[in-house]
């Protein structure tokens, strides 16, 4: 079982969703890269919101993917794409279901 989470939320610039969505969709590829990164997902949550979500085992894992290429690009453009600057929130699993 994983022991870290980490869920980021983004809010699009109305204008800016399909190059959100594309930009995490390219962020795939970076992800299977990553050696500690167990599990990601992108997803839209609603029309101009969507999330990140990954899980790790260490909590060094959880801090390199946040120091990742995944994160730089991000961070990157997020004056650019996004409302506001992205919700990161840093998460301890407690059980899981596979």
């Amino acid at each position: 079982m994983a022991n870290f989470a980490l869920y980021a939320h983004l809010k699009a610039k109305p204008d800016k969703r399909a190059e959100v969505e594309s930009l995490l969709k390219s962020a795939r590829s970076l992800a299977q890269q990553e050696k500690g990164t167990i599990t990601w997902y992108a997803f839209q949550e609603d029309e101009g919101s969507y999330g990140i979500f990954d899980t790790f085992d260490t909590e060094e894992a959880q801090q390199a993917h946040l120091d990742g290429p995944i994160a730089k690009a991000l961070m990157s453009k997020a004056a650019e794409l996004l409302v506001e600057t992205p919700k990161i929130h840093k998460i301890k699993l407690l059980a899981d279901k596979h």
